[in-house]
């Protein structure tokens, strides 16, 4: 195979006949470096004016830890106070041990208190003298009237802190403790949903799946007036810490919200659609009437009309409905306008050739054509008005976003908070699929279903 050699001659000529690929122009020869460039020195004035690295780096980063581990996890706080040689345990009110709690890592013998946190981990005291051992070291502090301070002058180990008159101890998951001048408050974490079935108050709080599958079938009545089955039912609807029932209707409300805001809008939009389509309604000043309501109507979002609905109507879920209502009216209105502009007119004519009523072109000749695409589209927005409904519900359209907020603002509740996120993505995750399965048999495409 012999190689191809041009004179310069030959090389001329060509670069005359192709200028486009031998003389290309200055912005087609460096249109992506500059794009890469423009975006480079973008992202770099971005981090300048944001001071994006200045937030980074003073960010509490193990806030959003403590808040994270606060969805899955729960704290019992004993509190264990020095009266001469003695040494008491409280526990507070609404403890989630109930109201004679008894906890195996708390042991008192002998005039010694002990904590246990795990395995290699734990805190003694015995008279004025706190031994905290963790993962192996051993930190003895020794408390006064005044202050707790370490006994010996050595450096404090990673885990403990010693700040203003008091001795603070990590043990990282399983929880911390804060030695102060007569005191020692403990945070004790565990894995889990404490009371998530029964509360602290029921009958059946404290036995095990069998023991009260045992009082259900074949037990004695608690509670004369009703059936144990009845009085479970009752003890986990009416869970004072999970406030099952209340959520659960919170999410009905919510489901509800979506619906009929979505169908009353679907309602209106459909003959306003007919009135914005110029091929429908020859008429400009109707088409364009029509069209600005549209546009009116969804420039707003729906978090601002939920606000203007909740001042008007009050808090609850005529808001919410009212809000969505609105917001999709004209988003579908306008939808299903643009798909009637461009439906197919041959179809509307041959109705119309046979004599057929205004009506009746419009019921024979356009319907069939766009009512799947309707039906698909309100589907659509159905499913997505089940996640906004939540988040209008939160500045008091009703629903469970309403509850999610109030959850929230106490800032010491994230378990329940991450119940009612689990639910709601539950409730979404249903909707979409049927959503999706009805779509699929409207618009005659299976896959739809399987996206």
């Amino acid at each position: 195979m012999t190689a191809l050699t041009l004179n310069a001659a030959q090389i001329a000529d060509y670069e005359n006949r192709y200028p486009q690929v031998f003389r290309r122009p200055f912005s087609k020869r460096y249109t992506l470096p500059l794009i890469g460039l423009g975006i480079v020195l973008y992202m770099a004035y971005s981090w300048w004016f944001f001071a994006i690295g200045t937030v980074l780096s003073e960010g509490q980063w193990d806030r959003a830890g403590i808040t994270a581990r606060q969805w899955y996890s729960y704290e019992v706080r004993p509190t264990i106070r020095m009266n001469g040689d003695e040494a008491k345990v409280t526990y507070p009110r609404f403890s989630v041990l109930g109201k004679n709690p008894d906890p195996d890592w708390v042991q008192q013998a002998n005039g010694r208190t002990s904590v246990i946190f795990g395995s290699s981990e734990a805190l003694h005291l015995s008279g004025n003298t706190v031994v905290v051992e963790h993962g192996g070291e051993v930190l003895n502090v020794r408390i006064d009237a005044d202050a707790a301070r370490p006994v010996d002058d050595k450096p404090l180990p990673s885990w403990a802190v010693l700040k203003n008159d008091e001795v603070q101890v990590d043990f990282g998951f399983s929880g911390e403790a804060r030695i102060m001048p007569e005191r020692i408050t403990v945070n004790r974490r565990f894995f889990g949903w404490p009371n998530f079935v029964f509360d602290t108050n029921s009958p059946f709080w404290g036995k095990s799946a069998g023991e009260v599958t045992s009082l259900i079938v074949s037990g004695e009545r608690i509670k004369p007036e009703m059936s144990n089955l009845s009085l479970a039912f009752d003890n986990i609807w009416n869970n004072a810490e999970w406030q099952h029932g209340d959520v659960w209707i919170k999410m009905l409300q919510t489901i509800v919200m979506a619906f009929v805001g979505t169908l009353f809008a679907g309602m209106l939009a459909l003959p306003l659609a007919f009135i914005a389509a110029r091929n429908i309604t020859p008429n400009f000043f109707a088409n364009q009437i029509t069209k600005r309501l549209f546009d009116f109507l969804r420039s707003v979002d729906m978090f601002i009309w939920a606000l203007f609905f909740t001042r008007a109507f009050g808090p609850g879920p005529l808001a919410g409905i009212s809000a969505i209502f609105f917001t999709d009216t004209g988003t579908l209105g306008k939808l299903y306008s643009e798909t009637l502009e461009n439906i197919d007119d041959k179809q509307r004519e041959g109705v119309k050739s046979v004599g057929a009523s205004p009506a009746n072109v419009q019921r024979y000749g356009v319907i069939p054509q766009v009512m799947p695409v309707f039906l698909s589209q309100m589907l659509y927005f159905w499913e997505s008005n089940t996640r906004s409904a939540t988040i209008i519900g939160a500045v008091g359209a009703g629903g469970i976003g309403l509850k999610l907020w109030e959850a929230m603002r106490t800032n010491s509740n994230w378990a329940n908070v991450a119940y009612m996120v689990i639910l709601i993505l539950i409730v979404v995750f249903v909707f979409d699929a049927i959503s999706n399965a009805l779509r699929s048999r409207l618009t005659g495409d299976r896959r739809v279903s399987q996206k």
